[in-house]
């Protein structure tokens, strides 16, 4: 398979003078490029970008409620043990919406885009190689790369985006209903505290985490799509390194935005 209009070529395609991890890294790098490359570049593909949004949100939705309401509620709980120990259960408001924004919000935004919406925009993508649909548009002269990964890519980073700001609200509304209604924490003083260390600079790195995550989640997804081989094994096999892949990128931005955030807003 060789792409006529863009820059990338899978890996199958290149000469064998690089290990194949360099490979599919180059061919990653490269396929992002053109990705956003096409996002400024018309036509835009409008209706895929709607259809791809509503359903990486549709899958992604439920598991996003599962995972955020036991996981706020144990945060919420540890969190408010240590707080009384040391006798400042009052802050208790500040600790759960700063725990939301910087941190919950975003990593469970992690395990639901990355093992979810990717997986399934993988297992799509990696069905259509093996039928011959991707080699099928290269020879109508469409790239695939405009057609199908940058609305993918845009889609899974505004569903993350949004998924990140429920979770937060979630993470928020979830911690005073257990903090008041459990804990017997004082409701005035919980309110009180929600900005005491949340603010919008944190609001805005928390976007950013969401953001990024989601994008980089797509197109993992989408590579791994569009170079499975190996007939239906290979597009279970690559459903399976989506996960994995996504996981270790998104981890590592994670850190490096967080430090960055960090630097930033003390600085």
């Amino acid at each position: 398979m060789a792409v006529k209009s863009s820059r990338w070529t899978p890996p199958s395609m290149l000469k064998a003078n690089y290990s194949k991890p360099l490979q599919s890294v180059g061919g990653l790098f490269a396929m992002s490029a053109d990705a956003v490359k096409f996002a400024f570049r018309r036509p835009f593909q409008a209706r895929e970008f709607l259809e791809q949004s509503w359903f990486v949100a549709r899958v992604s939705l439920i598991p996003t409620l599962l995972v955020a309401i036991p996981f706020t509620v144990l945060v919420s709980f540890t969190l408010n043990i240590l707080l009384r120990e040391l006798g400042a259960a009052d802050l208790s408001g500040a600790g759960a919406a700063f725990g939301a924004v910087t941190q919950i919000g975003p990593m469970v935004t992690v395990l639901i885009v990355a093992g979810s919406g990717a997986t399934a925009m993988c297992a799509d993508l990696g069905s259509r190689t093996i039928r011959e649909e991707i080699d099928a548009m290269e020879v109508l002269g469409i790239d695939p790369v405009q057609r199908l990964v940058t609305p993918r890519m845009l889609a899974s980073g505004l569903v993350a985006l949004l998924l990140n700001s429920l979770v937060c609200i979630i993470g928020i509304v979830g911690g005073y209903v257990f903090s008041v209604f459990v804990q017997d924490v004082n409701p005035g003083a919980f309110a009180a505290g929600i900005t005491l260390l949340t603010g919008i600079n944190e609001l805005i790195i928390s976007a950013v985490k969401a953001l990024l995550f989601g994008l980089v989640a797509g197109l993992v997804a989408c590579y791994r799509g569009l170079t499975v081989s190996g007939g239906a094994k290979g597009v279970g096999n690559a459903v399976n390194e989506t996960v994995v892949y996504a996981f270790m990128a998104l981890f590592v931005i994670n850190v490096v935005v967080t430090a960055i955030g960090i630097r930033a807003t003390v600085g």
